[in-house]
């Protein structure tokens, strides 16, 4: 079981998580972070360290967002790892806990 990165992290891409990743799983797109489910240890260490809550169990994903479980496996081999924490976008307060940002999703 590999941990997700869920629709919060849209348009906020908080990179605290990036700090405690023994194994470097993170992949970084324009406006939003992904977990390689291959490369994940299931260590636990990313959650606590997201500010916008956004990463969770695959287990514990809810229902309406089960396809992120599909789109961080696709979009983590296509972005490039990201090994090193980085500010977030100026707005990325404004943005946290806002829905339906899936739209928003830049690849």
């Amino acid at each position: 079981m590999a941990y997700v990165v869920t629709e919060n992290c849209i348009k906020c891409k908080f990179t605290d998580c990036v700090d405690v990743c023994p194994v470097d799983c993170f992949h970084e797109g324009p406006n939003f972070l992904v977990i390689d489910p291959e490369e994940c240890i299931d260590c636990t260490l990313c959650v606590p360290e997201c500010p916008a809550e956004a990463i969770l169990a695959e287990d514990d994903v809810p229902q309406a967002q089960r396809h992120f479980i599909a789109l961080n496996a696709e979009l983590a081999g296509q972005w490039p790892t990201i090994l090193e924490r980085k500010e977030p976008p100026a707005d990325a307060d404004e943005w946290n806990g806002k829905t339906g940002k899936l739209q928003y999703l830049q690849r």
